[in-house]
């Protein structure tokens, strides 16, 4: 059983740790060019953590293996979608970003996905074009593929939502 809990100013180290296994697994996936350049910064985890949106992930003995942001409002990068268009875009959503987990863990993104479904029931999340496992995953939980979006640097996405009604 996946409990899910608010991360704290406390937990940043063993966060940093678990985006380096999620590195680790996209490079041994052929995913080469996402999270590079130090990305996530601890800048970029405190002030997730700073605004209540950083959650961990642990399994029944208390120990991290997984965490993700869950970001209620308007995500500035999805205002605009290329070659495609949201499934809705009047209700209010939520974005899953920065999803990791470690190696050697399972379930950790279908335990995030359900969690962040009984808070909101429109999502959205994004990833670079060489995640295949987290298209896959994403496509496995409901989520549609909508389009093309671009981060604040440039760097194309492609962007999915599920709506539970």
């Amino acid at each position: 059983m996946t409990r899910i809990r608010k991360a704290k100013d406390e937990d940043l180290d063993t966060l940093m740790e678990l985006f380096e296994q999620g590195k680790r697994i996209m490079r041994k996936n052929g995913n080469l060019k996402q999270w590079t350049n130090g990305y996530p910064e601890a800048s970029t985890v405190l002030n997730d953590i700073a605004h209540g949106n950083c959650y961990i992930c642990q399994d029944g003995q208390g120990e991290a293996i997984g965490t993700f942001a869950f970001i209620p409002g308007e995500e500035p990068t999805y205002a605009r979608i290329y070659r495609g268009q949201w499934l809705d875009d009047t209700l209010p959503y939520a974005t899953i970003h920065r999803l990791a987990s470690t190696e050697d863990s399972h379930g950790v993104a279908a335990a995030c996905i359900d969690w962040c479904c009984r808070r909101m029931p429109n999502l959205r999340a994004d990833t670079h074009q060489d995640n295949h496992i987290l298209q896959h995953i994403l496509q496995k939980h409901g989520f549609r593929y909508c389009g093309i979006i671009y981060l604040d640097n440039g760097d194309e996405r492609l962007a999915y939502q599920k709506i539970q009604l």
